[in-house]
């Protein structure tokens, strides 16, 4: 188990939306305001943490033929819960995010974890594999939410940040403004990875 990798490849090199692309629908159509991004990001980690750990524990006894709708059924308890406790406690964010909470449920990002990691490794490394991958997404979602809540609509968290007589980027908090951003930030990734795989071939060779 290294916490070092696990924690990079979360957040950089094996994002699961930046280099993954995972669970882009739900990136797109929700990141509108930061309170939105915080609240769906805060349920996917809480989801893929406690998903991860479960199936981890029970990948020796799961039938490897029936094994999907096993894991379909742990993360729509996990979902579940979640939801009812966001309708008891946080209404206004579970009425914000909507169909997009049940929707977890077969969220690329939850079950590919499930599939790719999860059932093949330990309980403490399906742990922190969850709360890397959550909370890669979640960075990515917050990012999102800065840019089109500050440009598109002028405000943060709905307090007005930009002066009067600014004009809104109204296209921002469409949905072309999500796929907007999100490319533009997957272009970003992907040229930083690439950067970084040429600079560590060339001291590979400098080193030969």
């Amino acid at each position: 188990m290294n916490v070092k990798k696990q924690f990079k490849e979360g957040l950089l090199t094996q994002n699961p939306v930046l280099v993954q692309l995972l669970g882009m629908c739900s990136t797109m159509a929700i990141t509108t305001s930061i309170m939105n991004g915080l609240g769906m990001g805060v349920s996917v980690i809480i989801i893929l943490t406690l998903s991860n750990v479960i199936i981890s524990l029970l990948r020796k006894i799961i039938p490897n033929e029936v094994r999907i709708a096993c894991f379909i059924v742990v993360i729509a308890g996990f979902v579940t819960c979640v939801q009812l406790l966001l309708k008891a406690f946080l209404p206004d964010i579970d009425k914000s995010l909507g169909v997009f909470i049940p929707l977890i449920v077969v969220n690329c990002i939850i079950l590919g974890r499930a599939e790719a990691f999860a059932s093949k490794n330990s309980v403490g490394a399906s742990f922190l594999d969850g709360i890397f991958q959550g909370l890669g997404y979640t960075v990515v979602l917050l990012i999102m939410c800065f840019f089109r809540e500050l440009f598109g609509a002028g405000k943060l968290l709905g307090i007005q940040i930009m002066p009067e007589g600014y004009t809104n980027i109204g296209v921002l908090t469409l949905p072309v403004g999500g796929f907007l951003c999100l490319g533009t930030l997957i272009a970003v990734m992907q040229w930083a990875l690439a950067k970084s795989a040429k600079k560590k071939e060339n001291k590979e060779k400098e080193a030969e």
